[in-house]
């Protein structure tokens, strides 16, 4: 499976699964969100069929005696009632208590006796209502023209005679079950549609996620075909040496020394290159630098020009140092680390410096940081070269003007490490690397260091 495929199966998967909890979540919510107004509803609806129940009830109930018998003076609290043993009547608008007032709203009002037989029917007359129902306090009917109503059933007895029957007073729930029908369709509907934004930002998120990831992969990738690569070479070589000392049919002493030597070169640089990506390895694994540990920058430098002023003379070099303070200039970190720092930067500066060149090591102060330069007078690098000479591996030919990947020049050494190291040290110490270059012109790579209070 190649590497696009890989990223884009588990791009896909992500959204997937980012869509799908989404949409449970998004479901489980819009359940609760319907169950909330509907309980909202019903119980409003039942708060207010109580109220208006339980005063009809104390109005009435005084009044009826006689187990069956509707008395006239109860009708004027009855809107438009009907008695099943009478004409219909209307209510006079002269009562004491207006119907109008009373009942403001889709109500009904029926009259049970005690067998559950219908009396009298008051406010509206649903069509095919059932005219006798269960004594449960609460219920739920429907009626022909499958419109619901809520219910409340009430026992009426006066407490100087016998029970007279109940009185169930009903609401419409016609308005309610309309709007709470609008709410499922708008979320049953706009479930679909938010998975569909869901599943397109899933995707997109999940490509922004995985793009560093997808960047360390390809650096991990390259890093080790590089590193193979290095490993490999002096390898080969020595085999390769080996191979041809065993074919010849006898070997003198200076052969044998000269293929001992080149051997012990080939150790040696596979051994440098090893010792590199273990420190890189430890430094990538290194949480946080002791914070007892500190180290003076004059000595640093000073120490820096007298063991490589053997290598700048042998080049026919020019090294100088420029240390523009007197007081020590003290910082903290590791001290043999910091040196591979300087060190990394300007064995780097002296072998990209043709004969009769100039490396300056310069040591200064900007508010409360450490400023050492390494400034040559080499080749430089190409500007678009500038933003990758600190990745690993990644090397610049002796011109400057072109990448150098997968060999090793013979004068200039190294494996593409150097720069990483000094890279990877610089951020452990919280402090920074930036270069400033031309072709064939030099450059000048700064480092700037915390310094610790005086």
């Amino acid at each position: 499976m190649n590497e696009r495929t890989l990223f884009r199966q588990t791009r896909w998967r992500l959204a997937s699964w980012y869509a799908g909890v989404m949409g449970i979540i998004l479901t489980l919510s819009g359940f609760g969100v319907y169950e909330a107004i509907d309980h909202a509803h019903r119980t409003a609806a039942d708060r207010e069929l109580q109220a208006i129940a339980g005063r009809l009830h104390d109005n009435i109930e005084p009044m009826l005696i006689q187990p069956g018998k509707l008395p006239t003076s109860t009708q004027r609290f009855l809107p438009d009632s009907c008695v099943t043993s009478e004409p219909c009547i209307t209510s006079a608008s002269s009562a004491d208590h207006s119907p109008g007032e009373m009942f403001q709203g889709s109500y009904y009002i029926r009259l049970l006796d005690t067998s559950q037989n219908l009396i009298a029917l008051a406010g509206l007359r649903p069509k095919g209502l059932p005219s006798s129902s269960s004594m449960t306090a609460w219920q739920y009917i429907q009626d022909e023209d499958n419109i619901r109503y809520r219910q409340i059933t009430i026992p009426v007895q006066n407490p100087d005679a016998p029970l007279w029957g109940y009185l169930q007073v009903g609401s419409s729930l016609k308005h309610s079950d309309q709007y709470l029908s609008s709410v499922r369709l708008v979320l049953f509907a706009g479930l679909p549609l938010a998975l569909f934004f869901i599943g397109v930002a899933g995707w997109w998120l999940a490509g922004r996620a995985m793009q560093p990831i997808r960047q360390s992969y390809q650096q991990i990738q390259q890093f080790t075909a590089d590193a193979a690569h290095e490993l490999r070479t002096p390898i080969a070589a020595a085999q390769a040496i080996v191979e041809s000392v065993l074919d010849m049919p006898q070997l003198s002493a200076a052969e044998a020394r000269e293929t001992l030597q080149t051997l012990d070169r080939q150790h040696q640089r596979l051994s440098q290159l090893i010792q590199d990506l273990l420190l890189l390895t430890r430094l990538d694994r290194q949480k946080q630098l002791k914070q007892n540990d500190s180290c003076c920058l004059q000595d640093l430098v000073s120490d820096m020009a007298e063991e490589l002023a053997a290598l700048a003379l042998n080049k026919k070099i020019q090294l100088q140092t420029d240390v523009q303070m007197d007081q020590p200039l003290w910082v903290s970190g590791d001290e043999a680390q910091l040196y591979r720092l300087v060190f990394n930067l300007v064995i780097n500066a002296i072998q990209y410096t043709p004969e009769a060149g100039k490396v300056t090591l310069a040591l200064s102060q900007q508010d409360q940081q450490a400023v050492i330069q390494v400034r040559d007078t080499g080749v430089g690098i190409a500007p678009e070269y500038q933003s990758k000479i600190f990745d690993r591996f990644y090397r610049v030919d002796c011109d400057g003007l072109r990448p150098a990947f997968g060999h090793r020049n013979r004068q200039t050494g190294g494996s593409g490490l150097g720069l990483a190291i000094a890279w990877a040290i610089a951020q452990k110490h919280q402090g920074r690397i930036t270069v400033q270059s031309q072709p064939s012109k030099g450059s000048l790579f700064t480092i700037h260091l915390p310094i610790l209070p005086t």
